[in-house]
């Protein structure tokens, strides 16, 4: 059996863990993860607190169980999109720091996901409540 052209050193050393310690180790990227972006990112820090209010806010709103499932969901979406859009700018950043035409697309392609992200949120919220 012919092994895959991409060399062992080119994978990380965690990618052979499994089972229970794989699980752990995600667990603490994770938890770093979120850290970082709270500490380091202001665009981040700002959206969770808007989910502290908007969460419980959507628990003691009347609606279904569906309409506070979509609520609560579409503010999460945020966070997972910030996330996202902050290791995009991160890699970008790592990459190159120097004004580059593709390195302003992606960033801006970021933030514009998050910015739909956001608009997602007043839509479902006006839907569930007003619609």
């Amino acid at each position: 059996m012919q092994r895959d052209s991409i060399s062992e050193h080119s994978e990380s050393p965690f990618k052979g863990k499994t089972g229970l310690i794989r699980i752990w180790n995600a667990l603490h990227y994770s938890l770093a993860g979120l850290k970082a972006a709270y500490q380091l990112e202001d665009a981040f820090r700002q959206e969770v607190r808007l989910a502290l209010i908007l969460i419980p806010l959507a628990l003691f709103l009347p609606a279904n169980g569906l309409g506070k499932a979509l609520m609560i969901g579409s503010v999460m979406l945020v966070l997972i999109v910030e996330l996202l859009n902050s290791a995009v700018e991160a890699t970008v950043d790592r990459i190159s720091l120097e004004n580059h035409l593709l390195a302003k697309r992606a960033k801006d392609i970021g933030s514009a996901a998050v910015f739909i992200s956001l608009l997602n949120v007043v839509v479902i919220w006006g839907l569930v409540l007003f619609g």
